[in-house]
């Protein structure tokens, strides 16, 4: 079981006492402004929730299933999310 973003929408509408749209709204702003945090290389940290944050992945040599030839595998930036102390004593 999973819960999807109008899921979530919903538990913040409850929650909050606002209507779905402005959860909705809310949720959206709230993406987007951590995408663009980490997009300008920022660290977004949430008290007893947890970090955001992009890590550079260095370039490798990895290879194709298919044929079992070699290629290589360019270095890229990834984002990341670590847990923060209340999350995990929340699912402990």
């Amino acid at each position: 079981m999973y819960v999807n973003k109008s899921d979530l929408v919903d538990a913040i509408a409850t929650s909050a006492d606002i209507s779905k749209a402005a959860a909705g709204r809310a949720l959206d702003g709230m993406i987007t402004a951590v995408k663009n945090a980490l997009k300008n290389g920022e660290e977004v940290s949430l008290v007893g929730f947890g970090s955001f944050c992009v890590d550079e992945r260095a370039g490798r040599t990895g290879r194709n299933p298919r044929t079992g030839e070699a290629i290589t595998i360019k270095a890229a930036k990834v984002p990341k999310f670590r847990a923060g102390k209340g999350l995990k004593d929340a699912v402990n």
